[in-house]
């Protein structure tokens, strides 16, 4: 069975178990980028009934924002139930730029508290859909095509999709989130093949040079976020804006200053060589509940 055919197999079987014992269809993840869109036409040719939705981030290129509503409209015109979902934080209206003084640090790849909040919205009690692929990275390398997600990435469990592994019943009898990821193991070049052979309309932000589509700065990108600035400049002051009011409520809170300006943090968290790295002042990770 090749990739296509293996990732519809398993579409068709999360539906079943979704229909059954959700009594719901199937809800895709859509994020704009490459792999949601492989999810998305996948969702199509199985032919199964399913929900989208999208969290807004705030953080997004604007390119990816027009995406989205451009492919939310035609999905509409094709009977798809469609929803974007706006963050909370401590259930209030928030934002990445509210969010880092709330929180009072800068997010950073080891301490990844806006993905949390602003990205993982929704799917509760559902047989959700998502573009993980286990060639992403190293922190993807043990993802199954089935899971159940525990508190702490230790404690989620991983099911046997492709050889009917029975043990997925039970949580979805007590309709727990389960994580559906029909193209865990798909390469780049599959995904990018199959783009092509789909006639796909792909983010605009792809043909602009961008290997990545998520939050414009994300420090998971690397050096690629000084491209980023260059070409959404205003992102960058809204970036510098917040971490200003992140060091005006540390000191209102009297906590550690390491930084003295809201340039010093800038540059920190661009990881300037002249300062110090962001794996060195905080060597531990911060779970869902900041």
């Amino acid at each position: 069975m090749d990739l296509e055919q293996k990732a519809i197999a398993r579409l068709q079987m999360a539906a079943e178990l979704s229909e059954k014992y959700y009594q719901k269809p199937l809800l895709l993840t859509y994020s704009g980028g490459k792999d949601s869109e492989v999810c998305l036409e996948l969702c199509r040719r199985a032919g199964v009934p399913f929900e989208v939705i999208h969290n807004l981030t705030t953080a997004d290129a604007p390119e990816t924002v027009y995406h989205v509503k451009r492919t939310f409209h035609q999905l509409e015109l094709e009977g798809v139930k469609c929803k974007i979902l706006h963050p909370q934080y401590k259930g209030k209206p928030t934002s990445m730029w509210s969010l880092i003084p709330d929180v009072g640090i800068p997010p950073t790849r080891r301490i990844r508290y806006c993905c949390y909040h602003l990205k993982e919205g929704g799917g509760a009690h559902r047989c959700t859909v998502l573009g993980v692929r286990r060639f992403e990275s190293i922190s993807r390398a043990d993802s199954g095509a089935a899971e159940l997600p525990g508190k702490r990435k230790s404690g989620k469990i991983i099911f046997d999709m492709d050889n009917g592994d029975e043990r997925m019943i039970a949580p979805c009898q007590r309709k727990a989130k389960i994580k559906i990821h029909p193209i865990v193991d798909w390469a780049d070049r599959d995904v990018w093949n199959f783009l092509r052979e789909a006639k796909a309309e792909m983010n605009p932000c792809y043909s602009m040079g961008f290997g990545r589509v998520g939050c414009v700065g994300c420090p998971m990108a690397s050096k690629a976020r000084y491209a980023e600035f260059r070409q959404w400049p205003k992102f960058e002051n809204l970036y510098r804006k917040a971490f200003a009011g992140m060091l005006d409520r540390r000191e209102k809170r009297d906590l550690d200053m390491p930084w003295k300006t809201a340039d010093e943090v800038f540059r920190w968290w661009m990881e300037d060589k002249n300062l110090d790295g962001q794996l060195d002042l905080w060597g531990g990770e911060i779970g869902g509940g900041v």
